[in-house]
């Protein structure tokens, strides 16, 4: 509910939505001052402000894209303020806002609870409270758990010293539940793609960060109840249990025989990698194979995958599991003849459908006008750009090779679609919206030929 101008405030308007989007630029543009810090540069001057502004967005918005190579252009305190960013953006900025403010005032405001509830699409406010510290507390758990069966593997089987070992493991412990994606190591994670004690842990952080909080809340409460669960819950379960194998089974189809990605390993490793690349394109963007080598077919599913991304109001990106659930079953009821669309024993409200057509379309849009804008200024082919706008809105951040190499102006293009992904379409023009609008009368309908 929007705040009505009082004295002294005619003809302002304050939204929750406005609010998250001017929160998330803030903190775009704290963490770009620190990371232009020179004791954030491994070697002074080895990082341009464009550098500094991508990469602070891009783990802001738990994206993983970079212009440049984490380990080598940032000092361990640029890698700590990265890591900070990484797990506010998964966090989100408002209820990380949140949480400070309860540590310090011991309670939430009211504009707490209703920029937390635009923020985390939760719909019960005196609930909020409870939802945050659940977010928190499955945030901390699940990234502690992972981090140290990464570090002990990393101590134990690579021969690391305990502090690397152990700094190593949390990095990649919030990058991965967090869906970020940034890796301290040179390749990415392509030295481990035949290691299950490093991907089982990264990717099953990824999947449970995936699910999104609401998901993950209400599982650690009722997941002996199904029947409790909401229509959210089920949707995501429901797509996730089928994109993450039919995924896995296309890249391994694609990539079987190929001789620059799952070619040299052995028949076990090649599964392993399929299933691991499968869970990253949902929004992860850690890679155990070489991207930029895949076959275009590869690339093309892999859009797919990246452009539906993960749950709702959670760490991952793309237009939800959801809102592709959503109109998955729109077709099926509308080719059966149906009247209203139903999913999973529930009937859907008329306009749910009506709202996730839009967020395709919008979404759509936007990665076809960056595609083109991207292939004006540069000489690579559609396919490598259309992967990296897509992997850029779908906060993923896997990376065709292109990234690296682009012009100022096309790096600033892949920050805006960044944003865009993270905060989503709609709450984007929400925020950027002066006032709402609303018609007060009806025109006649009329029904045109469709198809």
């Amino acid at each position: 509910m929007p705040e009505r101008a009082g004295p002294g405030r005619r003809g302002r308007v304050s939204r929750p939505s406005q609010v998250v989007f001017l929160g998330f630029v803030a903190a775009a543009l704290c963490g770009t001052g620190l990371l232009m810090l020179p004791v954030s540069d491994s070697v002074a001057g080895s990082a341009s402000s464009t550098d500094a502004l991508f990469t602070a967005v891009s783990a802001l918005c738990v994206t993983g894209l970079s212009v440049v190579e984490t380990h080598v252009y940032w000092s361990t305190f640029g890698q700590v303020v990265i890591l900070a960013l990484i797990q506010i953006g998964g966090l989100g900025v408002m209820t990380f806002a949140s949480i400070v403010g309860l540590a310090v005032i011991g309670r939430f405001s009211f504009r707490s609870r209703l920029q937390a509830i635009a923020e985390n699409r939760s719909q019960d406010l005196a609930r909020t409270p409870r939802v945050i510290s659940g977010v928190v507390r499955i945030s901390l758990i699940t990234e502690a758990v992972t981090a140290l069966a990464l570090a002990l593997r990393f101590w134990l089987g690579y021969g690391m010293d305990p502090g690397e070992a152990v700094w190593l493991g949390v990095f990649h412990a919030v990058s991965a539940f967090n869906n970020a994606g940034f890796s301290l190591f040179p390749r990415n994670l392509e030295g481990f793609a035949s290691d299950p004690l490093v991907c089982i842990p990264v990717a099953a952080a990824v999947i449970i960060g995936g699910l999104g909080f609401p998901v993950l809340v209400q599982l650690r409460r009722a997941w002996r109840k199904p029947v409790h669960w909401s229509i959210n819950t089920r949707l995501v379960l429901w797509g996730t249990l089928r994109l993450l194998p039919a995924g896995a089974v296309f890249i391994a189809l694609c990539e079987w025989n190929n001789p620059q990605s799952l070619g040299p390993l052995s028949m076990p490793e090649r599964v392993l990698a399929a299933f691991f690349m499968s869970v990253q394109t949902r929004t992860a963007g850690f890679s155990s194979i070489d991207v930029s080598q895949m076959d275009p077919l590869s690339w093309l599913g892999m859009d797919v995958l990246m452009f539906v991304g993960a749950g709702p109001a959670g760490t991952g990106g793309g237009i939800k599991v959801t809102t592709f659930a959503v109109l998955v079953f729109a077709v099926v009821a509308e080719s059966r003849g149906n009247q209203e669309v139903t999913a999973l024993g529930k009937s859907l409200p008329a306009y749910t459908a009506r709202q996730a057509l839009v967020v395709v379309l919008v979404a759509g849009g936007v990665i076809a006008l960056s595609t083109a804008a991207l292939m004006a200024m540069t000489d690579y082919p559609m396919d490598r750009l259309l992967f990296e706008t897509v992997s850029a809105f779908g906060t993923v951040g896997l990376s065709a090779g292109v990234s690296s190499a682009l012009p100022v102006a096309g790096e600033l293009i892949l920050v805006v679609l960044m944003f865009t992904g993270r905060l989503g379409p709609l709450l984007l023009a929400a925020a950027l919206a002066l006032q709402e609008r609303r018609l007060k009368y009806r025109l006649p309908e009329e029904r045109p030929i469709i198809g």
